[in-house]
């Protein structure tokens, strides 16, 4: 069974360092029926509960558009996850994987991101289906899903870059 925190046979921590060298800004707030990691689905699913990401002021004109885009990415901070695990074990086997061989929550920036279905917006409210957080998680970010979405500015050289061998 797996528990909130534990540390598996097979995993590896480090001591997490004290210094940050970046910032963030939490541009709203998600809400989600899953207050635990136990019952919070591993990935969302496009046909999954309807949740709500809420949108701070001033950060609710920066939606102005955004209803024209049936998929949207959510990157959001998985504010109760471990930072220190290096190696996990996923299976609770006793092997273990590297954390960047993972999409496990527990990473030294705990950034999550699901591509969601956009569902409707009310003001500064976007109803949405495909989340895998918990309720009440920090929310960084959201962009039209990549697969949609079609550059506004002109074209610049580096658009049209090959590779070279």
């Amino acid at each position: 069974m797996v528990r909130e925190n534990e540390i598996r046979a097979g995993e590896t921590t480090i001591d997490f360092p004290s210094r940050t060298d970046a910032g963030v800004t939490f541009i709203g707030r998600i809400n989600t029926p899953w207050t635990s990691r136990l019952t919070c689905p591993r990935q969302g699913r496009p046909d999954g509960p309807v949740c709500s990401m809420t949108i701070f002021p001033p950060w609710e004109q920066a939606l102005d558009g955004i209803e024209h885009f049936e998929r949207l990415e959510v990157l959001y901070w998985l504010h109760l996850s471990r930072r220190d695990l290096v190696r996990q074990s996923p299976a609770n086997d006793g092997s273990a994987r590297g954390t960047f061989a993972l999409r496990s929550p527990a990473r030294p920036n705990p950034i999550g991101t699901s591509i969601v279905r956009l569902v409707e917006r009310q003001g500064a409210v976007l109803k949405v289906q495909g989340l895998d957080c918990l309720d009440d998680t920090p929310l960084l970010d959201l962009k039209p899903d990549r697969s949609l979405f079609t550059p506004i500015a002109p074209p610049q050289a580096g658009d049209f870059e090959m590779r070279q061998d």
